[in-house]
């Protein structure tokens, strides 16, 4: 072994915690949500340190810290949940950020600062059983500090948790002062040899028969409550794709995990028999150690499917259950173990698989549309997996990146559409740009006709043709492509989301409103934009406080955005409220000190004059400059 590959092994106490509905509180308050969260990790890493404890990592609403002793990580744990109840109490409801905290004692790696390993993991596992304010703690965390720390203890039995390989006992740390010295529900006991043959006979064949005509419930999650969601169900079958974990041990493998959960949605959301989350929204959930109740009630639907996928040279494993969050079924669950070259069509048969599972009945033309074409050979599928990480970095070295490989799968795979329609985004993005508006349009449109020719039904390449037509104001091909887009893509948050722009622009607000709910609905957590064009669609209609709280959710998503801002203070001022329409013209001066109603009506694309003045009129009567 090289000096490179060694790593250090120890055993540590883990605490792992994280908020509960963090990203729907993102949602509702953005700016609110990072303050707070900020004050709560300062009160943690002061409790932490005291307890003699070293915070690992704090990604997103996530906390992972180690101790050389499981009695502190325990008290830390207790103290931490302690304070933040105090402040939360402080806070309405909707506004509280309650964590939940699991420990763990166990062997882990650490790597430079990091720690990797089952220790940690576990941790991270048992942190998603406790209730929000809550406790949890493995067995072996139990074992050391039962004697030493005056708390009462329940018993919450075996769980089998995610990517463990063997159930973890859990504990579940009672803190109230008159529960000290407690255990509740205590540990079954074996069973004694007096026991009678014949009962364990009978009881073995009651559970057989009850394993034999019954699917299990999963014993990880609470059964989600249709009263609860977020969004009513869907009278389809609606199912969300929580990322595939990847269990390579490569963070450079990452893409391709998520580009078999993105392929495997892209592949869904093309039949209008369905109902699937946008890829967006279920991405928010990657990394986190998530309930099945928690992710079917913030994004409102039935079904969730989970899986993992471990790639090495020439060889992938997958693994993918498909749960009825309602009814606590596992409805299927099934490892593939295949050699890398056959990930074509294993895709297609985890999808077939989905569908079927949800009694959906395709028609030859339906399953065909849904399955993607063939690449023709492995090096460009891979390659493909690369492109769309890099787009959404959305940096402008990653946008020159981006126009770069595009060009690579087009000469890689001159048959295939997927690198004409990546070209035809890149170019579509430089004249967005300014950068040569005109003959960046030009290749724009020749390369989303390449697309189409090779394949007629790429919901992407009519994206880009809609898009490109909205920038010359050719609205009735604009709209025609985008209606075309959602044909083909039905589940289409984005492509929903562009011909509500295009529709919008062609002063169709009572259409563009629909198709904006729609992709909302579709992409619960979505980006500011689709919240920016709902709220200027009410303002057109008149609808003033409907776009005021519309344009509220796109400055929470993005509170800096200069057109949030402008169309908030032309909202204000339509409102006759001017002391808030001057505050959101101050915001918009910091963001921009040049900026002028004249640039604005250069850039946006109103078909209609009458339009454009309402617009112009509203943010000149605010104070914003001519």
């Amino acid at each position: 072994m090289t000096t490179e590959q060694k790593v250090t092994r120890k055993l540590r106490a883990i605490l792992s915690a994280d908020v509960k509905g963090y990203s729907l509180l993102m949602t509702n308050d953005e700016a609110f949500t990072i303050q707070t969260l900020k004050e709560y990790r300062k009160i943690m890493s002061e409790i932490i340190k005291q307890r003699s404890g070293r915070v690992v990592d704090a990604p997103g609403d996530n906390l992972l810290a180690e101790f050389s002793s499981a009695v502190n990580a325990v008290q830390c744990s207790v103290e931490i949940q302690s304070a933040l109840k105090t402040r939360n109490d402080e806070l309405p409801d909707d506004k509280r950020l309650e964590f939940r905290i699991g420990v763990n004692i166990g062997d882990v790696v650490q790597d430079g600062d990091s720690l990797y390993g089952e220790g940690v993991n576990i941790a991270a596992r048992i942190e998603g059983l406790a209730d929000p304010g809550g406790v949890c703690i493995s067995r072996g965390t139990y074992d050391h500090i039962r004697n030493k720390l005056d708390f009462g203890y329940e018993y919450l039995g075996d769980h089998s948790v995610k990517n463990i390989k063997h159930p973890v006992r859990v504990y579940k740390i009672l803190m109230a002062q008159e529960d000290a010295g407690k255990l509740i529900g205590e540990e079954p006991k074996p069973l004694l040899k007096s026991l009678a043959w014949t009962t364990i006979i009978v009881a073995s064949i009651m559970l057989i028969a009850y394993l034999f005509f019954q699917k299990p419930v999963d014993p990880e999650f609470e059964t989600a409550s249709i009263a609860k969601m977020a969004f009513s169900l869907p009278e389809k079958p609606s199912i969300a794709v929580l990322p595939f974990d990847n269990m390579s041990g490569d963070k450079e493998q990452e893409y391709f995990s998520d580009g078999i959960t993105e392929d495997i949605i892209t592949s869904l959301s093309k039949s209008d028999q369905l109902f699937v989350v946008a890829r967006n929204s279920t991405f928010t959930y990657k990394g986190k150690p998530v309930k099945v109740k928690q992710v079917a009630e913030e994004l409102g639907v039935r079904y969730v499917l989970e899986g993992s996928v471990r790639k090495t040279e020439d060889r992938v494993r997958i693994t993918a259950q498909l749960i009825d969050a309602v009814a606590g079924n596992h409805l299927w669950a099934e490892r593939y173990d295949r050699e890398l070259k056959d990930i074509f069509a294993l895709q297609d048969e985890i999808t077939l698989k989905i569908v079927t599972e949800l009694q959906v009945k395709l028609t030859g033309r339906e399953r065909a549309r849904m399955l993607p074409k063939r690449y023709k050979n492995l090096d460009v599928k891979l390659k493909a997996m690369e492109i769309m990480p890099i787009w959404r970095k959305g940096t402008a070295a990653s946008r020159i990146q981006f126009g770069q490989v595009a060009q690579e799968l087009i000469d890689m795979a001159p048959e295939s559409e997927i690198g004409y329609t990546s070209l035809g985004w890149y170019y579509w993005s430089l004249a967005l740009s300014g950068k040569s508006p005109k003959e960046s349009i030009e290749k724009g449109f020749k390369l989303a006709q390449k697309a189409l020719s090779l394949d007629e039904s790429s919901p992407s390449a009519y994206g880009l043709l809609s898009n490109l037509y909205g920038l010359t104001r050719q609205y009735d091909k604009a709209i025609a492509a985008g209606e075309r887009g959602v044909a083909f893509n039905p589940n289409g948050a984005h492509n929903h989301c562009a011909l509500g722009i295009v529709l919008s622009f062609a002063g169709k607000f009572d259409k563009a409103i629909v198709h904006f709910k729609q992709a909302i609905r579709l992409n619960p957590f979505p980006e500011y934009y689709y919240f920016t064009h709902l709220g200027r669609c009410y303002m057109h209609k008149g609808q003033y406080e409907e776009a005021l709280t519309a344009t509220k959710k796109a400055i929470h998503v993005l509170p800096d955005s200069l057109y949030n801002n402008m169309l908030l203070a032309a909202i204000y001022a339509l409102l006759d409220r001017q002391e808030e329409a001057s505050a959101a013209v101050k915001k918009v001066l910091e963001i921009n000190p040049n900026f002028s109603i004249a640039i604005v009506l250069k850039a946006w694309a109103y078909k209609n004059k009458a339009d454009l003045k309402l617009f112009a009129d509203a943010m000149h009567k605010a104070g914003l400059p001519d």
